[in-house]
This record gives C-alpha cells, structure tokens and sequence, in this order.
C-alpha cells in the first residue's frame, strides 16, 4: 500500500476568481467541490492580477494566507490590517470583510467546521525529517508538500517519491509517522508544508 499520493503539476484545475485565477492543489474529501463549502480542508495558490479585490465571503471558514511572490497588504474590517511580503502568512475568518492590495501569488488553507492546521515555508538545502506526533483531540490527519520551486525526493521508509516545480504530495494518517525530505537540485529548494488535524 502506498504511503505517499502524488499530484503532478499538469494534473490540477485552475479556475478563474473575480480577482485573476486560482489553483485547487487538494481538497478532502477528495471527491467534494468547493462550490459546495461542505470540505474539511482545500488548499490552492492564487494569482492576484488586480491591484485591488475583495475576498470571497466564506462562512465558517477558518483561512491561512502565505505570499509565494509579490506583496501584499490586507485590510479586515473591524479587526486587523497587515503587509505580507514572500513566505509571511496571516490567519483570519471567512466571514470578515476583506480586502487586498498588491498583485501576488499566494497560497491558501481553508479549514472548515472541527480541523485545524498549520502552513510553513521550508527552505530546503539537503534534508531533514519530519516528526509527524498527532495531536490527540483529533481523529485523522494530513501532511500535504507543494513544491514551489526545485526538486525534491520524499520518502517514508521504503517508499520515495520526486517531486518538482508544482507538484503536491499528501501523506494521511500513516503510521510511519518520519517523512523525509532531500533536496535533488543544484539550489536550494522552497517547500510549503500544510499539516491538517480533522
């Protein structure tokens, strides 16, 4: 049985938002659209080509933002305003007004109803790996890698698998809970690691 699914890049959808297109990188359950809102998690990466949008409001939903290139500042209503520039990440809720300003590429988590998660940029110059320790409140969880730029080997025990430019790995409730990361490139490689409690 396999550990490790993979997502090459010419396989995802992209879809066009009011503010440019949008990049559905994994959504579960997997076979769930994200038209109905009913998904516990959906991660994608967005490009911003108007200087100013509005964000989709989303009720419910728990949002991570992380900038991949460009800079951007958000303003949500009544609560806080920030600039992210690359690899800086902000967390709010899908029912606040939002608003954006800049043109970026960026990477998004939506969380849903009863899951948490994180999102981090790792810059990768050999290896490292990773601990997965579970956390008890929850059931289930996932460890999903995009590839932003470079190439990598990833592998848990036996199983290894290349990722390159754009690629996504998921990894879900695996009892080999180490997974390793190896850089495969003449640079360094840039990983973001989205991992999912539900």
């Amino acid at each position: 049985m396999s550990h490790i699914k993979v997502i090459k890049k010419e396989e995802l959808s992209t879809s066009e938002w009011s503010g440019g297109t949008t990049t559905q990188l994994y959504i579960y359950p997997e076979n769930e659209l994200y038209e109905n809102r009913n998904f516990k998690f959906r991660i994608s990466s967005a490009k911003v080509d108007l200087e100013e949008s509005t964000f989709t409001k989303l009720p419910n939903i728990k949002r991570k933002i992380m900038i991949l290139d460009g800079k951007l500042e958000l303003v949500h209503e009544n609560h806080h305003e920030i600039t992210l520039e690359k690899f800086d990440q902000d967390t709010f809720y899908g029912d606040w007004n939002t608003k954006s300003y800049g043109k970026v590429t960026d990477f998004n988590l939506m969380l849903n109803k009863n899951t948490d998660g994180i999102i981090e940029h790792i810059n990768l110059e050999n290896e490292i790996t990773i601990d997965n320790d579970n956390n008890d409140k929850y059931e289930n969880w996932a460890e999903v890698f995009y590839i932003v730029n470079g190439k990598i080997n990833i592998s848990i025990d036996n199983e290894c698998e290349l990722l390159e430019n754009g690629d996504v790995a998921i990894i879900k409730n695996s009892d080999k809970l180490n997974i390793n990361l190896k850089n495969n490139d003449t640079f360094n490689s840039h990983i973001i690691r989205t991992k999912v409690n539900y």
